[in-house]
């Protein structure tokens, strides 16, 4: 009897345990650096080039997660690498981050934990800045503002195999459009002073390399000093329609294809001068009909319909974040986004933290500090695979 009392006891205590929901937790990973020297003196930090610190952590950013705003896990960088983004291949199964301050890339194999990372060496690239994929995932294709070159790759060596010349200098955002074998690359600004603007996409033939022809952003005459700094092509876009943001235009641009012509029509959609934020950055696409773009003076995350015209997005609704909006990780199951707010340490453009964002409500619910209060700047954020949301990237 008193066995069967106690099997009962345990048969209950095993249905309670498994009607426990599960640990929620979602799991992004950043790349950070050391704050600069005049914020680590008002932190009283240690500060200097023996102090400078960089790596790439993994932090659960779910709020319901007892493990909210912890580190998990800490992947030290070379101190003077400067990694900049981070990028997924087509299946997620590799990370590839830019460095502004080497001329590499560094690649992690999301496959195999813990996480290998390998260094490849690109001699013709100085001051990494975006790397995308072909549709077939068998090509990479990085922007080196600081050589002005376009490095392709081979995606599954991941050695170089050919650098393209951009005469228009300065390459920074670049898209890829494989149904009409075409990227746009956006010329930005000189790397070393962020001066000399560009104003001008470049059409690339994707297969040859090709240069095809230039687009002017502007409407102000030349040297405008718009600044285009990212681009992406609407998913599913038909015919294909890209966007840009103009960092120092303070506007958005698209560029449609126009299959008669065999060429790009450009055009201004959207001007954040009448909105009290500047300095658009990046942008996102999700459910076939919203974009999403951050601003980072003084901080937004900015949510557009696309659903009437492609040519002209309504802006529904502006979000503050910190100081720097700058990328932004999604969830998959459409409840979160996060801002990572720090646009390469800038002054007034560099806050430190992680924007936490009800995707439901399109409010923000919260404000994550972690490396802001230990002296460091994240500079990109993507959630790990199981949870990321590519959103048009």
């Amino acid at each position: 009897m008193k066995f069967l009392c106690r099997s009962k006891l345990l048969l209950l205590a095993l249905l309670c345990l498994y009607a426990l929901p599960a640990n929620a937790e979602i799991l992004a990973m950043l790349n950070y650096e050391s704050r600069p020297d005049d914020k680590l003196k008002e932190l009283k930090m240690p500060f200097g080039a023996k102090s400078r610190r960089e790596g790439i952590s993994v932090i659960d950013v779910d709020p319901q997660s007892a493990n909210y705003g912890h580190i998990l896990m800490d992947i030290p960088l070379p101190p003077d690498l400067v990694a900049h983004h981070i990028f997924y291949n087509r299946d997620a199964s590799k990370a590839y981050v830019t460095a502004l301050g080497k001329p590499e890339l560094r690649v992690i194999d999301m496959t195999r934990f813990p996480y290998r990372i390998k260094q490849i060496d690109i001699p013709d690239c100085q001051v990494g800045e975006d790397t995308i994929f072909s549709e077939d995932n068998k090509t990479w294709y990085t922007t080196c503002m600081g050589s002005n070159k376009v490095i392709i790759g081979d995606a599954e060596t991941d050695l170089p195999i050919k650098a393209i010349d951009m005469p228009k200098g300065y390459p920074h955002g670049i898209a890829i459009n494989s149904s009409i074998d075409r990227l746009l690359v956006t010329s930005t600004v000189r790397a070393s002073d962020l001066k000399d603007p560009g104003e001008t996409i470049t059409e690339v033939e994707a297969s040859s390399g090709k240069i095809l022809a230039h687009y002017t952003l502007s409407n102000k005459p030349s040297p405008s000093g718009e600044a285009p700094v990212e681009v992406l092509f609407v998913p599913d876009s038909n015919p294909p329609l890209a966007y840009i943001t103009n960092m120092f235009g303070n506007s958005l641009w698209t560029a449609k294809w126009n299959p008669e012509t065999m060429k790009f029509d450009v055009a201004e959609a959207f001007s954040f001068a009448s909105h009290n934020t500047s300095v658009p950055l990046e942008i996102y696409f999700r459910d076939n009909n919203r974009m999403y773009v951050t601003t980072a003076n003084p901080g937004h995350l900015h949510i557009f319909d696309l659903s009437k015209d492609l040519l002209k997005p309504t802006l529904l609704q502006t979000l503050p974040t910190g100081e720097g909006a700058h990328h932004v990780a999604f969830s998959k199951d459409n409840q979160y986004a996060f801002v990572q707010n720090s646009f390469i340490n800038l002054p007034g453009m560099s806050d430190g933290s992680i924007t936490v964002i009800d995707l439901q409500q399109n409010r923000v619910v919260d404000q994550i500090d972690t490396f802001k209060n230990q002296g460091f700047t994240p500079n990109c954020i993507v959630l790990l695979p199981e949870w990321n949301d590519p959103a048009g990237h």
